[in-house]
This record gives structure tokens, sequence and C-alpha cells, in this order.
């Protein structure tokens, strides 16, 4: 299993932190700021990992969400949802739907780096 991710985020500060704290731990960073055409962009891309940011341009992270959850080959990939409301709504909407792991902004450089390592790992098992 390799170490690609893909970074789905429209705030470019946060998504350039993330780039840059995951490429400094080796791995591979893809980004992208529009949710219009995410599902068909993982589908290209093969990540191991993705990051999804729930409010986006074009197509929310949890609409996103549910079609990865309901396409064949896209159903198990681990999804590391952030979002910037942290209401338990947000949270219940995203469990629902499927989301491997939720994460609220602002979050830590060790709370990413901890939560994408727990992600690939769990992923990588057997």
């Amino acid at each position: 299993m390799g170490r690609h991710v893909l970074l789905i985020e429209d705030e470019a500060n946060i998504s350039e932190a993330i780039r840059f704290l995951l490429t400094r731990e080796g791995w591979n960073v893809d980004t992208h700021a529009d949710g219009s055409d995410a599902v068909e962009l993982i589908r290209a891309a093969r990540p191991d990992l993705v990051i999804l940011d729930v409010m986006l341009p074009g197509k929310s992270g949890m609409d996103i969400l549910r079609e990865l959850r309901e396409s064949d080959g896209l159903r198990d990939l681990p999804v590391l949802m952030l979002t910037a409301r942290g209401q338990s709504r947000d949270r219940e909407m995203a469990e629902k739907a499927g989301v491997s792991r939720f994460m609220t902004k602002p979050f830590s450089n060790a709370e990413v780096l901890t939560a994408v390592r727990d992600l690939h790992a769990q992923a990588s098992r057997p």
C-alpha cells in the first residue's frame, strides 16, 4: 500500500499547511479545491486516503462521502473529514454517511498526523 493522500479543501492556507506537513512525513499529497468533480478525481487518482472538507464549492463533502460509500472500489477508502462547524449534528451526519474519522478546525499538526497514520495503518491491515 502506498502513501498517497488526496486533500480536498478550498481554504488555500489550510490546504497548504496540511500538504506541507504530510509531504514532510513522506506522503505524496495532491490537492483539489472543488467538490463538483471530486468523486471523479478520487476515482482517477486512486489515493490511499482522502482528507475531505465538509463545505466545498460545487458539492458538499457530505454528498461526496455518500457517493464514495455507494461506489464499488471506493466504499472502504479511508476518509478524514474536516469541518469548521463542530456541532454534534455534523458529526452524526458524517458518521451515518460512513466517515472514517472526523476532525474539527482548528486542529493541531499532531492531530492531523495521528489521524492520517491511524487511518493508513487500519487500511493496510489484511
